[in-house]
């Protein structure tokens, strides 16, 4: 009898512990926000290559419009941040990439049909399109596509992005060269290495405003109109509400205004 006791006892305790157990929150199954509020700190995803949104200095110190963004939402999160590294050709494997690189991405990224079938993107915050950089003395030159689709012009984008992409689908005659550090092409345009850089709206200023051999003579008339956005994986649903309400408020209550202000944007 003694012995029949113990051992109803014993499964009672067993079925007890797997019981509470299984009642444990899992940490594989908690909304995406609350697995960044418990870590502590919030995974940024980063090119670190495009001025002035997302650049990433010598000295291992990030800055940018997107910097601060990323900054703000922590900050709404109530965690630290920390910038992962991410390059344009390995973007979307590192988007997708399990265990996960980083929570979410930003580097001006263009929202994209493309994109939005295989990953999820926040609301635009920031008007973008394709324009041009070339030297001062041949911005007369090139004042459209048919002017920089000729197979004289060499025209310089980097590897894995937008860019390229445009560049092959829209100048089948012009000589194309992919070089592979971004931030180094409009220097390299305006020492002669190209005639021409594939770039964005959102980037052109800052190298005309810092470099005066360099002008972007299509900046008011780019040959595409696009937003930018956050990037991250599907599945994060209440993160990506909480981004797309912070975003909202900023276009609400003017942060976001005073923050283009700061870094010459529109």
């Amino acid at each position: 009898m003694k012995k029949n006791l113990t051992r109803l006892l014993a499964i009672i305790l067993v079925c007890c512990t797997m019981f509470f157990t299984s009642c444990k929150p899992n940490k594989e199954i908690l909304p995406t926000v609350q697995r960044i509020q418990e870590r502590g700190v919030l995974l940024v995803g980063t090119t670190g290559d495009y001025r002035p949104l997302s650049y990433l200095e010598a000295d291992s110190t990030y800055w940018g419009f997107e910097i601060d963004m990323a900054k703000e939402m922590a900050r709404r999160l109530g965690v630290g941040v920390e910038f992962v590294p991410t390059s344009w050709p390995t973007l979307t494997g590192d988007v997708l990439a399990d265990p996960q690189a980083f929570d979410l991405a930003v580097s001006g990224i263009t929202i994209t049909e493309e994109r939005l079938r295989i990953m999820a993107m926040s609301e635009g915050y920031l008007d973008n399109g394709k324009t041009i950089l070339c030297r001062v003395e041949d911005s007369a030159k090139f004042q459209s596509l048919e002017d920089i689709d000729k197979p004289e012009v060499r025209v310089m984008v980097n590897p894995g992005g937008l860019n390229e992409k445009f560049a092959h689908d829209y100048l089948t005659h012009a000589t194309i060269i992919v070089h592979p550090n971004n931030e180094e092409i409009p220097g390299l345009v305006a020492q002669g290495g190209a005639d021409v850089m594939i770039t964005e709206i959102t980037e052109a200023p800052w190298y005309v405003q810092n470099d005066p051999c360099l002008a972007a003579p299509l900046l008011t008339t780019p040959f595409t109109h696009s937003e930018i956005g956050v990037l991250m994986r599907k599945g994060q649903d209440d993160l990506l509400r909480f981004i797309n309400e912070m975003i909202r408020q900023m276009k609400t209550d003017g942060t976001l205004g005073l923050l283009k202000g700061k870094y010459g944007l529109r």
